[in-house]
């Protein structure tokens, strides 16, 4: 009998060919967890503003790793000792950091299961996955939770520069389309240095942070934010929330059955997790879609409106802007959306939606980037990069948004 060749590679438009570093690797590639991933969108409904933008978290997963790899080989050739555990930690917890994401993301994080954030159940997932593979997950989830001593192993996995930045910025740009948002991982790995386990950055890299900080900047609000993207991922929500209004009134909904179960509204608690995960753990994406095509023909006229309007492209109008919408813009608006389109009040609020967004691409409240001067000594990034004093980058950038019915 022949056995399964587990030291594959992955052909990845972005990277080249993408190595399995061994076995334990590719069977945590090929668990069930893993590969939800291939149906879970990394950019929630950006598609709908770029057509591109269909790429998925297991791609990013698969894109991170090869980073951390190259990361592991920089640091090393640097002479900063990293032994085979934390090596094999290193690529685990990478891999695996983004499993706890839900149906489109971002999107809808907090939706299904409120208060339990995507990195929570990630670590549940790694926990479960560390029973079945006899513990070899252990230093990983140490490295995942900062609990490791060597801080570095988890600047690299979460920080102001880690690999899932390099990654999800590089491949969002290729796959959109947005090149001013591409950035030069190679040139920043290579810059990367570790002092008292420490991650920092050479002090020949300080231009390569410069152009990746306003790529990230430029990348929040030209895609991320982008207006007619965020109405749609709004609007998504909202074909949901009146999903979960219909089921308590006890009105027949057709939907997979592990989707009208996490549709019941209900508090959740991180010890209840499990009882939950089942469920979350067999819907994506698709299970989303369908019912919302099934639901266009619903009675509800609310739900069959919604619904038509996010499987058309027909999305509201929106309004972004610097300063906050007056309570008498909105209640205007309202009013003659109400005359118009025949809406009644107590549903209006499905229709017509406002809030804000807001976007810190560097923010120096936990240390920020530290730089490696050539004399030995480690300041932060901007003390160093004098010439570079943008407020754009230091301090919140907040936008106003208001979404109607088009023809109001």
């Amino acid at each position: 009998m022949s056995k399964t060749n587990k030291l594959k590679i992955f052909n990845d438009p972005i990277y080249g060919f993408i190595t399995i570093p061994n076995t334990l690797i590719f069977d945590l590639i090929e668990h069930p967890y893993f590969q939800r991933l291939r149906h879970i969108t990394q950019m929630g409904l950006s598609s709908m503003v770029y057509p591109g933008a269909h790429h998925t978290r297991f791609h990013h997963a698969l894109g991170c790793m090869y980073l951390m790899q190259k990361a592991v080989r920089v640091l090393r050739f640097k002479g900063v000792s990293i032994n085979e555990t934390e090596e094999q930690a290193l690529y685990i917890a990478i891999l695996l950091h983004d499993i706890g994401h839900g149906p489109f993301s971002h999107t809808l994080e907090g939706f299904f299961l409120p208060t339990i954030s995507h990195e929570a159940i990630s670590l549940r997932y790694m926990e479960a996955l560390n029973k079945e593979f006899d513990g070899n997950l252990s230093e990983a989830i140490s490295v995942f939770k900062n609990g490791h001593p060597r801080e570095f192993l988890y600047q690299l996995i979460s920080s102001q520069l880690d690999m899932d930045r390099l990654d999800y910025l590089k491949r969002d740009s290729f796959y959109t389309g947005v090149v001013e948002g591409s950035i030069n991982s190679d040139r920043l790995i290579a810059m990367l240095h570790v002092k008292n386990d420490e991650l920092l950055i050479e002090e020949k890299g300080i231009y390569s942070i410069e152009k990746f900080l306003l790529s990230r900047r430029f990348m929040y609000w030209q895609v991320y934010l982008h207006k007619t993207g965020l109405i749609a991922e709004r609007l998504l929500k909202r074909v949901l929330q009146r999903a979960r209004e219909i089921l308590k009134q006890n009105i027949p909904l057709n939907a997979t059955k592990n989707l009208l179960f996490l549709l019941e509204e209900r508090a959740i608690n991180k010890d209840e997790l499990e009882t939950y995960l089942p469920a979350f753990t067999a819907i994506d994406d698709h299970d989303i879609w369908s019912a919302i095509k099934d639901w266009q023909q619903h009675d509800d006229f609310i739900l069959s409106s919604l619904s038509k309007m996010l499987i058309q492209r027909n999305l509201p109008r929106v309004e972004l802007t610097d300063k906050p919408f007056s309570k008498e813009q909105i209640t205007e608006i309202k009013d003659r959306t109400q005359k118009i389109k025949g809406i009644d009040e107590s549903n209006i609020n499905y229709f017509i939606f406002s809030g804000k967004v807001s976007n810190h691409a560097y923010d120096r409240t936990n240390g920020g980037i530290k730089v490696l001067l050539k004399n030995g000594t480690v300041k932060e990034w901007l003390s160093v990069d004098t010439q570079f004093n943008s407020t754009a980058l230091t301090e919140p950038s907040v936008k106003y948004f208001l979404a109607y019915p088009k023809g109001i």
